[in-house]
């Protein structure tokens, strides 16, 4: 067993091959062997951490979740594995993952900012994708509302950006 310290001190157990599918995790492991010292992720709350490692145990059979990722040495090689890692995760999406994500912009924030943080590459292409969903057929304002954004732009650059960008409503 694994032990976890949250953000806010609290100690989760979980098994090394559930965990493993982090790569941050995985790293340490990896640097340190086996140990019994608690690894500290100061950035992950308790809850967070309870659902990510929840997660891990719904995936932890997932043989394509637990291929690391290597570097191709080309950008336009890193965004096609990216494409298609994100339509990879999205095809492997079942109804746990529907559910999994069903939760309030906060915690979907949060399960984001762990999900890379952990280096969990297909929670934070689910996560991802969900916030995405969530833009998707939304105005400038109607995204600002959802996402709590406020506009630093005078309406005149917002203007000349709108009829600059008029192309993209066709």
């Amino acid at each position: 067993m694994i032990k976890l310290v949250s953000a806010e001190g609290s100690i989760l157990e979980v098994e090394r091959d559930v965990i493993e599918q982090s790569g941050t995790i995985r790293n340490i492991l990896s640097d340190v062997g086996a140990t019994d010292d608690p690894i500290p992720l100061p950035t992950v709350s308790g809850p967070i951490l309870t659902k990510i490692i929840d997660y891990c145990r719904h995936h932890k059979d997932d043989i394509s979740r637990r291929q690391p990722r290597e570097a191709t040495g080309s950008n336009e090689e890193e965004n096609d594995s990216t494409e298609a890692s994100i339509k990879r995760a999205v095809d492997q999406m079942d109804g746990y993952d529907h559910e999994f994500c069903r939760v309030d912009q906060g915690t979907l924030y949060d399960i984001l900012l762990a999900a890379n943080f952990l280096d969990i590459q297909p929670l934070l292409n689910l996560a991802g994708y969900t916030v995405a969903n969530m833009m998707k057929s939304k105005s400038v304002e109607e995204i600002r509302q959802t996402f709590d954004i406020k506009s630093d732009f005078t309406p005149e650059e917002e203007e000349g950006m709108r009829k600059a960008n008029a192309w993209c409503d066709s």
